[in-house]
Parts: C-alpha cells; sequence; structure tokens
C-alpha cells in the first residue's frame, strides 16, 4: 500500500526497475547460476499490466486458464492470465534456444560421465530390438544409434539438435565403441535426421525395457524416488484424447527409470 502522502511522479517504474537491477546478483548468489529473461503474470480482471507496458515488458499472450489443484489441474479453464517477459540481454532468446546451454546457466547436479565399458555395454542392451526401418538404405545398425542417443541424454544433452552435436563430438575411440559404421579410415556417426528417424519410430516400449536393463547394471542406489508426470500437448490419440506421461526418478542418482503413458481425458 503506497499512502496519498507518499505519491511520486513514475513511482511504479521506478520501483520495478530497482528490483530488476537487483535481481540478477541476489539471483547468482541465492542459486548459483544466471538469469536472462523476467516473466510475470497480469489477471485482466483487475489489471491491464500498464506498469510492465510503460517499463518495457513484452506480452507475449496468455495462459489457458488451468489452475493447480491438490489432484494436478482444474477440469475447466478458468480465467487466463496475461503474460509479459522482460528480457535481460539482448542475445536472451537466443541463448535459451540453444540446444546446449552454456556452462554458466546450466542447473542441476552433474551429468553421468559415461566410461569406455559402459559406451561397449549400451549398443548390447538394444541388440533384440525389432528394427522399424525398410532393410534397403539401412547405414547405421539401430542398436548403434539407440546407443548413441542414450548416451547423449545420459550426458545431459535434450533434443535432437543436442543430440547430433554430442554424437558428432566423439573421438575416434568412442565411436568405435558404439559400433559406428566403418568409412575408409573413420567411423562415421548417424545424422540428426537419422537419429530423429529412428527415435520417432522405434517401439517405445521395447526401448523402455532395454534402457530399464541398462539402469540395473550400471545405476546408482537411490534412497527415495520422485513420481510426477506432464501433459503431451500435440500427442493426440485416436480418440482426441492427450497423453500423460508418468516418470519415476532417483532422487541421488537423477535416473529416470521407467515411464508410462496414459491418455488424459479432461
Amino acid at each position: 500500500m503506497i499512502l496519498p502522502d507518499w505519491h511520486f511522479p513514475n513511482l511504479a517504474s521506478r520501483i520495478l526497475s530497482l528490483v530488476q537491477k537487483r535481481l540478477v546478483a541476489d539471483w547468482q548468489s541465492a542459486f548459483g547460476h544466471l538469469v536472462v529473461l523476467l516473466e510475470t503474470f497480469v489477471d485482466p480482471r483487475q489489471f491491464r499490466g500498464t506498469i510492465y507496458k510503460a517499463a518495457n515488458w513484452l506480452y507475449v499472450g496468455d495462459t489457458k486458464g488451468f489452475r493447480r489443484t491438490r489432484t494436478g489441474y482444474s477440469a475447466t479453464a478458468g480465467a487466463p492470465k496475461m503474460v509479459f517477459v522482460k528480457p535481460l540481454r539482448s542475445d536472451a532468446q537466443a541463448l535459451l534456444s540453444r540446444p546446449i546451454l552454456e556452462p554458466a546457466y546450466r542447473t542441476g547436479g552433474r551429468k553421468i560421465m559415461l566410461s569406455a565399458h559402459q559406451m561397449q555395454s549400451l549398443p548390447e542392451f538394444f541388440a533384440d530390438i525389432p528394427d522399424p526401418r525398410r532393410a534397403q538404405g539401412r547405414r547405421h545398425r539401430l542398436a548403434t544409434v539407440l546407443a548413441i542417443a542414450a548416451g547423449a541424454i545420459l550426458c545431459g544433452m535434450r533434443g535432437y539438435q543436442a543430440i547430433s552435436d554430442w554424437a558428432d563430438s566423439l573421438g575416434p575411440k568412442a565411436r568405435q565403441r558404439f559400433g559406428c559404421r566403418r568409412q575408409k579410415a573413420s567411423h562415421i556417426v548417424p545424422s540428426q535426421s537419422i537419429i530423429r528417424d529412428v527415435l520417432i519410430r522405434v517401439d517405445p516400449l521395447h526401448l523402455d525395457r532395454a534402457l530399464q536393463r541398462w539402469n540395473h547394471c550400471y545405476a546408482q542406489e537411490d534412497e527415495s524416488l520422485a513420481i510426477d508426470g506432464k501433459t503431451m500437448c500435440n500427442a493426440i490419440d485416436e480418440h482426441g484424447h492427450q497423453a500423460h506421461i508418468m516418470s519415476v526418478i532417483g532422487h541421488q542418482s537423477k535416473t529416470c527409470y521407467t515411464q508410462k503413458k496414459w491418455p488424459l481425458c479432461l
């Protein structure tokens, strides 16, 4: 509350500016990494977001209006909120859109570093998975493609581009351990399009079982497990229902032990 005797011109914009300047250092001190983008929500039933518009925040759209409940989310949409963002750097969008973030912006625990033996063992766990591709034109073994994709994800890569960049960075010995195809005097890794095509078409149940077997052999012991889920916005089944993915994650190892899919009816 601001009392009537303490009104000053542009007071709201000045307070917002002071908080914005202080936030970057405070955030790094508290959480150990930099922040490059601010986000806030405005209820249009009560406010218009004038202070944010005056401070050059960007209005990027509205939320869908669902709210959190004890059992997940509300069944029906309520009041959508306006979403405003404020880049703190001119290259914030490009920086946050990269498949692999710069080390200064990575958070969480340490990623797994694969040993030579683990690299060699990964293809063996995928050897029995049926290949969904036609025999004609196969340039890489299915087990090799899946092993490289799994190895990249275990090392912290997210997205097809990041997996492909990680594969390209593998040295000659690592490529040989993964069983990459030999061409002339070097081993060739699968391209991004091949990795994407395989991961889209392979049977997820067979892939999940193979990863569980590898986890059973190499994963660390976890004292507790976390269970959480996400609704896949663009994954619609033949009945028009969105898919809901539930995952079991180890607290200590940060390992995903299994995932299950259910249709979500709203």
